[in-house]
């Protein structure tokens, strides 16, 4: 396996935390705590611009394509919606008690999850809460969503892995998933497995047909694994950690292929904390507590 870095990108004034992609697949957006959004072209790296300001740390965020705009989650539980077509800021509307750590785009509606447990259905058109509920009393870190089994599944940091219906059911709940929070999920193969990390820096692997079963645990980093992504058409993925390291793994053994640091290839001095396997190029983008966006090209 290769790996080569195209870009590294600078701009922000804090710690990166998200990174999605924009209006067109050569188009990215991070957001980060000196509460900019800075929009990035892979086409052209010095063309970067500020799209979006809000007041604190941003978490999280969405890009709704079908609008052209953001949700953006801020480290108090405030969700912004800016208008990316008039730069203007819609509505923040304070739901959250504490962080909001991811969102997710589903069926015409954004899903948010927090730092107070609380898993929240947004309506885009109203930009308000329609439906919302209490998980657990602790924070909620991820959320993702199985086409194939038609369900959601949240990270939890009551170190337990939750599994719900469309309605927001819980069907499934896996306790004791890692030894402290799980931090991100990732459905592959089709919706029939899922990989976890959390802060004890184990990667694991769980088969969803039948019983749930823990089919493979690794000690994967050295500390909290942030972050999971997954290559757009390669059987491979990738894991970001707070030792300023990413590994990529294969899809099918669960083996660890690569891994990117900042000795061999000039990577993060920091905690990276999140992941994007860009449709442009198949370029991997990370970011980083270091302030930058890394493109890199891994064949």
């Amino acid at each position: 396996m290769n790996v080569k870095q195209i870009a590294k990108l600078t701009g922000h004034k804090g710690s990166i935390y998200t990174i999605v992609e924009g209006s067109e697949p050569h188009k990215v957006l991070s957001g980060a705590g000196d509460g900019w959004v800075i929009e990035w072209d892979l086409m052209n790296f010095e063309t970067a611009k500020v799209v979006a300001k809000v007041e604190t740390n941003i978490f999280s965020m969405a890009y709704l394509k079908s609008k052209n705009w953001l949700a953006v989650g801020n480290m108090f539980g405030g969700l912004h919606w800016v208008d990316l077509n008039q730069k203007t800021d819609l509505k923040n509307v304070a739901f959250h008690e504490k962080g909001i750590f991811d969102i997710l785009e589903f069926d015409d509606h954004i899903y948010t999850v927090g730092g107070d447990g609380k898993l929240a259905k947004w309506n885009i058109e109203a930009q308000q809460v329609i439906e919302s509920i209490q998980l657990t009393n602790t924070s909620l870190r991820s959320i993702d969503y199985d086409e194939f089994g038609k369900r959601f599944v949240v990270g939890a940091s009551d170190n337990s892995i939750y599994f719900l219906d469309n309605n927001l059911n819980i069907k499934h709940k896996i306790e004791a998933a890692h030894e402290n929070s799980v931090f991100t999920t990732r459905f592959v193969e089709n919706g029939t497995k899922l990989l976890s990390g959390g802060r004890d820096a184990h990667l694991k692997v769980w088969d969803l047909n039948g019983n749930f079963e823990n089919i493979d645990s690794q000690a994967a980093h050295l500390f909290t694994i942030n972050n999971i992504a997954s290559h757009p058409n390669q059987p491979f993925f990738a894991t970001a950690s707070r030792d300023k390291m990413m590994k990529i793994w294969d899809s099918n053994t669960y083996k660890l292929l690569k891994v990117i640091d900042v000795i061999k290839f000039g990577g993060h001095i920091n905690s990276v904390n999140k992941l994007l396997w860009s449709n442009y190029n198949n370029w991997l983008i990370s970011v980083s507590d270091d302030r930058t966006v890394i493109v890199w090209q891994v064949d």
